[in-house]
């Protein structure tokens, strides 16, 4: 396991460079746009541009890397999304930023394609849960990381935006230099929405309300700390312990979803998230350490619903459509990562800040009680049929999909179906 790991250290340091600058740039932006004093409802249109490139490039992009291979995919998109970067600062235009996040976010995900293709080539079902935690661990660390880095040059001046450009570029350098052999690119199909959701309509729910919860908190999350007063350092200390409140959480509530019904864990974490945001319109700033705790409370468990929607699903699946119904729940997740911004960017502009968490309690609750009538309506599976819990991660790829341990049985089936074809030297 050590040489693995050890093999794929110029992945893992291209993932903190790219992440770490990634999210730094998400909150400068945020930041940014209410110093240009430009209205809540346009940052949150400009910054949803980039969930829309991001869900265009999860789709599209292995055509890309089949045709010019993995490394040039990689340099290519994440040159791209650094010249995103530096442009941002030389024309504060709203058209243009709009324009620029969308082709950042479809760069960043078919960076994060190429690098979890690779990581998902180097599992095996003695290895897969190890890589699966480790690659997790460095995402939401770096995340986190990133977020620190706002504190580096005011955010009115080019030099925070040069920073983020050096990450992303200099992300380039481990991976361009690797020695490890490109995986083959596979494009998985994927379970129509209705299909989907009349098998496990409490998965596909979960899985969007994640992404209406997690995109708006992205997008809208620096906007709320700036109109509240918080200064830059206070900002940054704000988006980053929401990140850890996400990583700290994910493994208490999987040991939940091992010991109870999985959609009553879905019923009560929305409710306690519902809870926590309703709790923030009313404490506001006045009492930061409070604020903190009950914003880690509401992201912690708002990120926790997708990889709880995950299980639900995986839960009914035959293993060999565990990746199929992967891919549908990362679309649900993008879609709602586009409602997210849009909708909560009206909320301010018309409730102000506060607004952010109004809108989020009424989807949380919205969430609720949709479980709460599918538990009382529909059978579900006893506890001691679920599969076992893995967190899962909606800021990925179908191709991370892979490596979860949960569809070793998948693995198991396509060796042994390549086994059994015949080879190219044999005579036909």
């Amino acid at each position: 396991m050590t040489n693995t790991v050890a093999s794929l250290s110029a992945l893992i340091l291209s993932i903190v460079l790219l992440v770490s600058g990634n999210a730094f740039l998400m909150t400068l932006l945020g930041v940014r746009l209410s110093l240009e004093s430009v209205s809540p409802d346009i940052i949150g249109w400009i910054l949803v541009c980039y969930s829309i490139g991001f869900v265009l490039g999860t789709l599209y992009v292995h055509r890309i890397i089949s045709r010019v291979g993995h490394i040039r995919a990689f340099a290519a998109f994440a040159a791209m999304a650094a010249a995103c970067t530096l442009l941002y600062p030389m024309a504060v235009s709203e058209p243009l930023w709009a324009v620029l996040r969308a082709i950042s976010g479809f760069s960043v995900a078919s960076v994060l394609v190429v690098i979890e293709s690779w990581f998902s080539s180097r599992a095996t079902n003695t290895n897969r849960a190890t890589l699966f935690a480790i690659y997790q661990i460095v995402f939401y660390s770096s995340a986190a990381g990133g977020q620190l880095l706002i504190n580096v040059g005011e955010p009115s001046s080019f030099v925070p935006f040069s920073l983020a450009a050096v990450l992303l570029t200099v992300a380039l350098i481990p991976l361009a230099l690797t020695r490890m052999q490109a995986p083959n690119v596979e494009s998985h199909g994927r379970l129509s929405f209705f299909t989907l959701a009349r098998e496990s309509f409490s998965g596909v729910s979960g899985a969007l309300i994640c992404g209406v919860m997690i995109g708006a908190f992205y997008a809208m999350g620096p906007v709320y700390a700036t109109m509240v007063g918080l200064d830059v350092s206070r900002v940054s200390t704000f988006m980053a312990s929401a990140i850890v409140a996400a990583m700290v959480l994910a493994w208490p509530l999987g040991r939940l979803c091992d010991l109870f019904d999985r959609r009553w864990v879905l019923y009560w974490v929305a409710l306690t998230a519902a809870t926590a945001s309703a709790l923030v319109v009313f404490v506001g700033a006045d009492r930061l350490w409070l604020l903190m705790l009950l914003v880690g409370i509401f992201t912690g468990l708002s990120a926790a619903l997708y990889p709880i929607a995950v299980a639900i699903t995986n839960d009914r699946m035959e293993s060999h459509r565990i990746v199929a119904a992967s891919a549908t729940l990362l679309l649900s997740y993008g879609v709602g990562s586009v409602i997210g911004p849009i909708v909560m960017a009206k909320l301010v502009a018309v409730l102000g800040p506060e607004g952010l968490f109004v809108g989020s309690t009424i989807f949380l609750i919205l969430l609720a009680a949709s479980t709460r009538y599918r538990i009382v309506s529909t059978p579900d599976i006893p506890v001691d049929q679920q599969e076992h819990f893995v967190p899962a991660m909606p800021e990925s790829s179908t191709a991370l999909a892979e490596i979860d341990p949960r569809n070793e049985d998948f693995h198991e089936l396509q060796e042994t179906s390549a086994a059994d074809q015949p080879s190219s030297t044999e005579p036909r």
